[in-house]
């Protein structure tokens, strides 16, 4: 795996603007929160009190994959159908928000666009659950005229787009002539088509494509084939191939949930790409990460194992976050970046903390540096790195070496050693990097970082610090973090060696 993720690291430098069209059923999610905080008294249900002016409106559906690409750099042109309705007009407003082009989203009379509207209760204000969902929908098939002006928008589009996805989510937009049509066109035309395919069991309307991404219950349903209870990701394969040929596909990406996926390319050996363990918080929109992550490989032409990598690690930050939100490209780059570095803690070189500064700039963070010894880490470090982290987003903390440490502080200093001092520091919330360095100065961190704003805790002004011409030469802002009265690592040592003189005394 470390190999595929070096591999996909260089594919992502290249990573540039591309243009995608998205093809399927679009819908407009609502999200209504309130306070869940009794039961009703006829009945043993949760009441939820909400206010329906706070409403949240979302793109959903083939409208996510939609935002899911823009956010991944994507220029996208959106093709399906809406009602004639202001769920509709709504709708083609968020797209447009997204720099998403709605115009091929064609209203049909007669039809509601579809709307799912969750109901979210909050426990003690803040932590939120799903209760229920209000779906106001047609699965009816669009109309013949409707699929007949859908098909010609698509035709003219194709030259204009690198790749193009197709989200059925059985709500009627995508019938079996659109979507066989919608095939020949994209072979016809050399653009890649990749279908997220419905819960169905037939998926004979999906032949010709170039790659299609169910999830394992999908595939069970669409194959006839069940896997043991004892499910392993080789257990998966009869299924992959089985839809690889019967299909024509030149790949199957079968997602496996924490197992990760399951790649079946055509001449190739079915490879199993595992996932990073997460914390799971909500599965809402990572089928559509995927689908949009693979997209955008595709229109980079990254191979196939390094895409389903791809994919993986933008699905897994989408579960880390409540409801279906796009993840940034920047985002999705320092994953797999810390995946390919195999970083598992706080501690970096200076380089390594440089690339993941400039990943977090990408992803518009503001990074704070600060520095010191932290020799004997105390209450009044502890207050300097929290203020110096509601500077910013990110805190990366430099961390003087013992040589260094015993330049400016003396020979019996540091007490505790550099492993130590930084293995506290990572346990602090507050601190997202530590990097130790060597130098006299912090110029070196501040060239490399390249912060936002360098905090530094004391009662100086900033010309006095042995930085301050770098600073004023880079154009990063000093902020002077008050140091908490009383509290240093010399009042400590003296408070030690008292406490340990008045023991003695208290002995003889």
């Amino acid at each position: 795996m470390h190999d595929l993720h070096e591999s996909l690291l260089h594919h992502l430098d290249r990573f540039g603007p591309f243009r995608a069209l998205v093809v399927g059923d679009f819908m407009l999610d609502q999200v209504l929160e309130g306070a869940a905080e009794r039961l009703s008294p006829d009945a043993p249900v949760p009441v939820i009190a909400a206010n329906e002016s706070e409403m949240r409106s979302l793109p959903g559906g083939a409208s996510n994959v939609a935002t899911c690409l823009a956010a991944l750099g994507g220029r996208v042109r959106c093709a399906g159908v809406r009602g004639a309705d202001a769920a509709g007009e709504l709708l083609v407003r968020l797209l447009g928000e997204a720099s998403c082009d709605a115009s091929l989203i064609l209203p049909e009379s007669g039809r509601p666009t579809t709307v799912k509207r969750s109901i979210v209760g909050l426990a003690q204000h803040r932590h939120p659950q799903k209760m229920f969902r209000l779906d106001f929908e047609s699965r009816a098939p669009i109309s013949g005229a409707t699929e007949t002006s859908l098909l010609e928008a698509i035709e003219r589009c194709l030259p204009e787009v690198d790749v193009v996805c197709l989200e059925d989510y059985d709500k009627g937009a995508c019938t079996e002539t659109l979507c066989q049509r919608l095939a020949t066109l994209c072979r016809r035309a050399g653009r890649p088509l990749l279908v997220d395919p419905a819960a169905i069991r037939d998926y004979s309307k999906y032949r010709g494509a170039t790659a299609i991404t169910p999830n394992r219950t999908e595939a069970e349903l669409a194959t006839s084939l069940e896997v043991p209870r004892d499910f392993t990701p080789a257990a998966a394969r009869p299924m992959a191939h089985r839809l690889l040929e019967v299909l024509d596909l030149d790949a199957v990406v079968l997602t496996l949930d924490r197992h990760g996926a399951l790649l079946e390319e055509r001449g190739h050996t079915a490879t199993h790409i595992p996932t990073v363990a997460r914390t799971v918080y909500d599965v809402t929109g990572a089928g559509d990460m995927v689908l949009a992550a693979l997209a955008a490989a595709a229109a980079h032409r990254v191979p196939w194992p390094e895409a389903v990598t791809f994919a993986n690690a933008a699905a897994g930050l989408e579960v880390e976050v409540f409801g279906a939100k796009p993840i940034p490209l920047a985002r999705v780059r320092h994953s797999v970046h810390r995946l390919a570095r195999g970083h598992a803690g706080k501690v970096r070189t200076l380089a390594e903390a440089s690339e993941e500064s400039r990943l977090w700039r990408e992803d518009g963070r503001r990074v704070v540096l600060t520095n010191g010894c932290f020799d004997l880490l105390h209450a009044g470090h502890v207050a300097s790195l929290r203020s110096a982290r509601s500077l910013g987003d990110v805190l990366v903390v430099g961390v003087n070496e013992d040589a260094q440490v015993r330049r400016m502080k003396g020979p019996e200093r540091p007490v505790v050693p550099l492993r130590e001092r930084m293995e506290m520091l990572e346990a602090l919330e507050c601190v997202d990097l530590v990097v130790p360095f060597a130098e006299p100065t912090a110029d070196a961190l501040l060239r490399g970082i390249r912060p936002a704003v360098y905090a530094k805790g004391g009662d100086y002004r900033e010309e006095e610090l042995n930085e301050w011409p770098l600073l004023r030469e880079l154009g990063i802002p000093v902020e002077i973090v008050p140091l908490r009265e009383g509290w240093s690592t010399t009042a400590v040592i003296a408070r030690v060696l008292g406490a340990i003189e008045s023991e003695k005394v208290r002995r003889e």
